[in-house]
């Protein structure tokens, strides 16, 4: 298959920033997230490559894999490099502490397949 390397590239890249969004806001509350441009910024940009990722992956292996909201992943990355001045951060909040260990719990395993395969 001629898109497995690609495909592990990108989930690769999607698990690498799903565990830093993790890091980023272990300990934290709304508030802290709320009032920390950086934080804010940071967790912003990590979603984003979570998206273009998602993206870029072969259509085949998304099919393969339905569990995982692609068009979601993918949507919400569009909102944030196009449609920037409609985020809301209190939906990114809820995204990088309830999605992301969902998704992060979700690509886990299909990183190792990938990479076990090899």
């Amino acid at each position: 298959m001629p898109h497995e390397k690609e495909d592990e590239t990108y989930l690769l890249d999607m698990l690498e920033a799903c565990r830093k969004i993790q890091t980023i806001v272990s300990g934290k509350t709304w508030r802290d997230f709320e009032y920390d441009l950086v934080i804010r910024h940071a967790v912003e940009r990590l979603i984003e490559i979570i998206g273009e990722a998602a993206r870029n992956i072969s259509a085949e292996f998304k099919d393969n894999h339905p569990e995982i909201p692609w068009k979601g992943i993918i949507g919400q990355r569009h909102i944030i490099a196009h449609e920037y001045a409609e985020i809301q951060y209190e939906r990114i909040w809820k995204i990088a502490v309830n999605r992301i260990p969902e998704l992060l719990s979700q690509l886990t395993p299909l990183v190792r397949i990938l990479v076990d395969e090899e």
